[in-house]
């Protein structure tokens, strides 16, 4: 009961990303499978599928680098720090996750400032850090996809960022979206990373040896057999 508070707000990340990544697989399938049926079937199809599929791709792919590091799946070499006591060993794991924060940090004002034209918003100046917004950004929200149609519920977006004129295909600043929102999401994950190797529960960012170590068990077992 007592960890309830703390720990609901991360269940809710925890769901929330699980069930975009899900989403995000099963209509790539769909429109995959569809594509595939209309072309075999009636020689036809949805001539925005294969732009569609590349995009939720992306989201997917952008969307898993964060969830890799909430399960601790991202791989890494750790033959050096393997052999140093655990205090050592713990001091060198909060300077990567630090390294890795400042690196997500970079990110994010890049993805900021790629994105931010293309929602009529405004870069932000400074090479490293933000320290401010350019007034003089040039505004892309006029930019749409190749071929993805414009989905009707989301054309009262064009009265808030492209000056009430209803683009003809989708805007790209959404698919652009996940620039911005992944790599938050990602910074996220960092922190709750290396809070939990400062907390001692985890041990890296990396992925862990519980396999290594149920193989080695069972050898063992084996062995004694």
């Amino acid at each position: 009961m007592s960890d309830t508070p703390k720990g609901a707000p991360r269940r809710r990340i925890d769901v929330w990303e699980q069930t975009a990544i899900a989403t995000l697989l099963g209509l790539m399938t769909l429109i995959t499978f569809i594509n595939v049926v209309l072309r075999y079937g009636f020689n036809s199809g949805f001539i925005w599928g294969l732009e569609a599929t590349l995009i939720l791709f992306a989201w997917l792919v952008i969307f898993g680098v964060s969830h890799a590091f909430r399960v601790t799946a991202h791989l890494g070499v750790d033959a050096a720090t393997s052999f140093l006591p655990a205090g050592p060993k713990r001091a060198v794991a909060l300077l990567s996750a630090a390294v890795c924060i400042f690196y997500a940090l970079l990110m994010l004002k890049g993805a900021w400032d790629y994105w931010a034209p293309f929602a009529g918003f405004q870069t932000t100046t400074g090479r490293w850090f933000p320290t401010g917004f350019d007034a003089s950004t040039r505004d892309r929200a006029f930019y749409i996809t190749e071929q993805i149609p414009m989905p009707w519920f989301l054309e009262f977006l064009a009265g808030w960022i492209n000056q009430g004129e209803v683009w003809e295909k989708l805007p790209r600043f959404i698919p652009y979206f996940i620039l911005p929102l992944g790599i938050s999401l990602l910074l996220v994950r960092l922190l709750q990373a290396t809070r939990e190797i400062y907390a001692g529960s985890r041990e890296s960012l990396i992925v862990s040896h519980e396999a290594e170590d149920a193989v080695e068990s069972v050898a063992a077992l084996n062995r004694e057999s």
